[in-house]
């Protein structure tokens, strides 16, 4: 599929459910579906990408495509699941900047698993350490990188 098509198949849990209405209403529901997509296809950068299968993009593009689809369903909770690895140094940078812009313009609360510290600290109001599934810290950012079970699991008991 597109990076188009991909970004409107996050809408199908917006298309109105009744069919003969959906039929009636066909073309106006699909063009507000389209400028949702149309706007977060500017938001994301991937207007040199549009018409592009996603499978042919380069991976930093792919993990831009899968926001967007996350994006298009209009949660009220975006999980975002390790959104940076992978990325080059400055791919990092730009998908940080761009959760910072989603909670400001979408104003939508973001679940962040992340093993980067120092990007999920700058991104984060609270966050939570686990060490094999177990909470081992909890609290701001600061909190939880000076807690002692953190430092231990994580870097080392020397």
């Amino acid at each position: 599929m597109t990076v188009l098509d991909n970004l409107l198949l996050g809408r199908h849990i917006k298309f109105q459910k009744n069919a003969v209405k959906a039929f009636l209403r066909m073309r106006g529901e699909e063009l507000r579906h389209r400028e949702v997509v149309e706007e977060i296809i500017d938001f994301l950068d991937l207007q040199a990408y549009r018409q592009a299968r996603v499978s042919d993009c380069p991976y930093g593009v792919q993990k831009r495509v899968e926001m967007g689809r996350a994006l298009a369903m209009e949660p009220q909770l975006l999980l975002l699941d390790e959104p940076i690895s992978g990325l080059t140094a400055e791919e990092k940078e730009e998908t940080a900047y761009r959760i910072t812009e989603i909670r400001g313009r979408y104003k939508m609360a973001i679940l962040l698993v992340e093993h980067d510290l120092r990007l999920a600290s700058r991104l984060a109001d609270r966050m939570m350490a686990l060490d094999y599934g177990q909470k081992i810290a909890q609290g701001s950012p600061e909190e939880v990188q000076r807690a002692p079970a953190v430092i231990k699991a994580y870097l080392g008991e020397d």
